[in-house]
């Protein structure tokens, strides 16, 4: 069985600012401080919610 792909998700700029919209998807992403990571799957949710905040964010393929 193949490992599921996974992407690495890491807030690089600050949420003050930004309009609520925004600052509800970076915290669905699971990140709540700058330079907090986390592991999600790669699937097209997660990577609309990262393509959302994509200024905010970099994502990493591991």
């Amino acid at each position: 069985m193949a490992k599921a792909k996974q992407i690495k998700v890491t807030l690089i700029r600050s949420v003050i600012g930004q309009k609520p919209d925004k600052v509800a998807t970076v915290r669905s992403l699971g990140l709540k401080k700058i330079n907090s990571s986390n592991v999600l799957p790669d699937n097209d949710a997660v990577r609309g919610m990262a393509a959302a905040v994509s200024h905010l964010v970099k994502v990493e393929e591991i």
